[in-house]
């Protein structure tokens, strides 16, 4: 039952990629995973409920990276490479037209995951960011509620069509190059050099030269 509930949920997500929101039918989905109308109307009302499953499904996904890895005590620059390789492992192939599609067409549904993941990410780079500090490895000036939302505000910039052209860029691309910026700006002398070091191990994210 739960191998059925993934397999609906990521053929929804490249069903929608390839072909947009309005080719996703029950219909469509039932023939092409040969499962009968009643074994999706087990795990889902509606198309806007496997709408609305799907996202919590995939923030859910997104929520397990903190699970999956002990950071008790661990250097707060080796957090973020670790968070960044596996937001880029999970979540690289995803385009960002896939999103704004979704906050057109089910803007409720949309919204109420957007701000429950954007709380989430807040304060684990709130935490990130106190950590650091108390480690020596961030700037000491950096006002943190501030960076926190200067860096929660260019994630939402990722998702804006006219800001990055979607036809153009993977999410993947857009994320490296936010996220090597992102460490320069707060790292101090010492972090700068330990990330130096450090992410020739994280060789997945994918750091512009220079």
């Amino acid at each position: 039952m739960a191998e059925l509930y993934t397999d609906i949920i990521q053929f929804a997500r490249e069903q929608i990629t390839r072909k947009g929101v309005a080719s996703l039918t029950t219909e469509s989905i039932c023939k092409n995973l040969k499962i009968s109308e009643e074994q999706f109307s087990a795990h889902f009302s509606s198309i806007s409920d496997l709408v609305s499953k799907m996202l919590e499904f995939e923030r859910l996904n997104f929520n397990t990276i903190f699970d999956d890895h002990d950071f008790e005590g661990i250097n707060a620059i080796d957090i973020l490479l670790v968070v960044g390789m596996e937001i880029s492992s999970r979540f690289r192939n995803v385009s960002p037209s896939f999103t704004f599609e979704l906050k057109t067409t089910h803007p409720e549904i949309y919204q109420k995951n957007f701000e429950d993941k954007s709380d989430f990410i807040f304060n684990k780079i709130k935490i990130n960011l106190e950590k650091g500090i108390s480690q020596g490895m961030y700037r000491d000036d950096l006002s943190i509620e501030l960076v926190a939302r200067l860096y929660l505000s260019k994630l939402i910039d990722i998702h804006n069509p006219q800001v990055f052209p979607h036809e153009e860029y993977t999410f993947g691309r857009f994320f490296d190059i936010m996220f090597d910026t992102f460490i320069r700006n707060i790292a101090n002398e010492a972090g700068l050099k330990y990330y130096e070091e450090r992410k020739k191990f994280f060789t997945y994210l994918n750091f512009p030269k220079g």
